[in-house]
């Protein structure tokens, strides 16, 4: 069935914000996945804070025409049934959703990818991405770093006060 005028305008001016705020947007062909695989696809990268959107490529060109950021790339690579993973909060998660789905399904297949500074990635980098850690692992490590000289210092400092209280108790029962 086809698309009204109208509702073609809605999807452009959704896509065009979707991905003027995007931080990554990662695209994986997805011939051959299930009404069901899709929906669980979906349901994964919900959870993770990426929004997934099967949309016609010609409109996705239309709303990255529309933005200055894309506008001078070659989308060529957008043809097929592609289905997009969009993330306003962080670079690394929708690579590394679609990548986790497609080592289970191989039906999913990675495509490519769009940075936020305008640069199209081909589906190597966007692999290369998805095997980065997260933005909260990447914390935790800095802050782990971070607190590491504070906690030799403790433990240096609690040894000598356990021996200065084990030397006084020598004497005590002495």
């Amino acid at each position: 069935m086809a698309i009204s005028r109208d509702k073609k305008n809605e999807l452009v001016a959704e896509l065009t914000e979707l991905l003027s705020s995007a931080k990554t947007t990662t695209y994986a062909a997805y011939q051959g996945l299930s009404v069901a695989d899709v929906q669980d696809l979906r349901r994964q990268a919900r959870e993770a804070g990426v929004t997934i959107k099967v949309v016609k490529n010609r409109l996705v060109r239309v709303a990255l025409k529309g933005l200055d950021t894309y506008k001078d790339l070659d989308l060529s690579s957008l043809n097929g049934q592609l289905l997009y993973a969009i993330s306003q909060d962080d670079e690394v998660m929708p690579a590394k959703v679609l990548n986790d789905f497609a080592k289970h399904n191989d039906n999913l297949v990675i495509a490519g990818g769009l940075s936020s500074d305008g640069v199209l990635m081909a589906a190597d980098d966007v692999k290369a991405l998805a095997a980065l850690p997260s933005k909260s692992q990447l914390i935790a490590e800095v802050v782990a770093q971070l607190l590491s000289p504070v906690h030799d210092v403790t433990n240096a400092l609690s040894g000598n006060l356990h021996g200065l209280l084990d030397g006084i108790e020598a004497k005590a029962t002495s």
